[in-house]
């Protein structure tokens, strides 16, 4: 009976598996019935292994099989969709590891430039800042010079407005 209702049943195994499922339900069937027989011996009360609770059985048997193969073909297609992504990942990764290296180079390259770049601003800066002090030093001693000449221009006009009325006399006394 099992044979015939298992036979066209798919199950995941080999064929010699499915022969031992099937003889084993035939088995399941005999115990139940001798453990109704025991227990109509030790407590005088019937139970009965029906047909139909052998084909009950069968049926849940197919049941309880298909959930638990969906159920594991579901965990075994998310494994599969984690283990793709996984993988996806690993490749970005690398790609990226790739391109940090790139980057890399090319920021020590560019890094490079830059500290010569600085150097060379620094050396302007420098030259600069030396020049700067030559002309205001040049410009401290234009500076000083133009003071003493004014000081003497002061001194100077002292003397002619101190010479002014003496000049006056002598134009008078020419007239």
């Amino acid at each position: 009976v099992s044979n015939y209702f298992l036979s066209e049943f798919n199950m995941v195994c080999p064929p010699p598996v499915k022969t031992e499922v099937v003889q084993t339900m035939g088995l399941f069937h005999d115990i139940v019935s001798e453990s109704c027989e025991n227990y109509f011996q030790r407590y005088r009360r019937r139970a009965y292994v029906t047909p139909k609770s052998y084909l009950s059985f069968i049926n849940g048997y197919k049941e309880v099989y298909t959930e638990k193969l969906n159920s594991i073909n579901e965990q075994a297609e998310r494994m599969q969709t984690g283990l793709s992504k996984l993988m996806e990942a690993s490749e970005s990764v690398a790609q990226l590891s790739k391109d940090l290296a790139i980057k890399e180079k090319e920021l020590a390259v560019t890094s490079a430039k830059a500290d010569k770049v600085l150097e060379e601003v620094k050396e302007s800066a420098e030259a600069a800042t030396k020049i700067k002090l030559e002309v205001q030093e040049v410009k401290d001693k234009a500076q000083r010079i133009v003071d003493a000449i004014d000081i003497e221009k002061q001194e100077a006009e002292k003397k002619l407005e101190a010479a002014k009325p003496a000049l006056e006399e002598a134009e008078e006394a020419l007239k």
